[in-house]
């Protein structure tokens, strides 16, 4: 594994992407495509990063740990770090500009792309792994109550642990 093809790819991921979750589609298929993780690397990293304290974008550093150790955790974590500099410099452009509708659009199209790249990466996470009736009621569950933003996302992730655990 070239190193340096390793950070240029988590780079390209984190910079098209909207943080959290949103480098999980480039990943997806760029990791599998050059065998640098399996499908089960990236429950694993996802499932590490939801119990761990922090931003969810710290899931892509235990997917660069258990994908080439130390190293690969150290170029994850400068991947990271880059794009929030790269903003802060267009930030300073950016209010000369952010009042035009082609502003708006093209943010609009990204933030729509992203989104429908992750569910696409989740679904085929899903059907790999084996999709069990009650993970997918968890799920439907789990998001309806996220969209109502009538219930914390904490408490909808308890339960939907203490669920899975008593129930698969």
């Amino acid at each position: 594994m070239s190193l340096v093809l390793y950070f240029f790819t988590l780079l390209k991921s984190v910079l098209f992407s909207s943080g959290g979750y949103g480098p999980l589609p480039s990943l997806h298929t760029d990791f599998l495509a050059r065998g640098w993780a399996t499908e089960q690397t990236f429950t694993e990293s996802l499932a590490i990063g939801q119990i761990t304290p922090g931003p969810n974008g710290l899931w892509v550093l235990c997917l660069c740990y258990l994908t080439a150790g130390i190293p690969g955790a150290v170029l994850g974590c400068v991947a990271l770090v880059l794009p929030p500099l790269l903003i802060l410099v267009v930030v300073r452009f950016y209010g000369r500009y952010a009042d035009r509708p082609a502003t708006q659009g093209f943010l609009d199209g990204v933030v729509l792309v992203i989104s429908t790249f992750s569910v696409l990466v989740v679904f085929q996470i899903f059907v790999e792994n084996g999709i069990e009736p009650l993970t997918v009621a968890i799920a439907i569950a789990s998001a309806v109550l996220a969209l109502s933003r009538k219930v914390s996302a904490n408490l909808i992730l308890l339960a939907a642990v203490v669920i899975g655990v008593i129930f698969c």
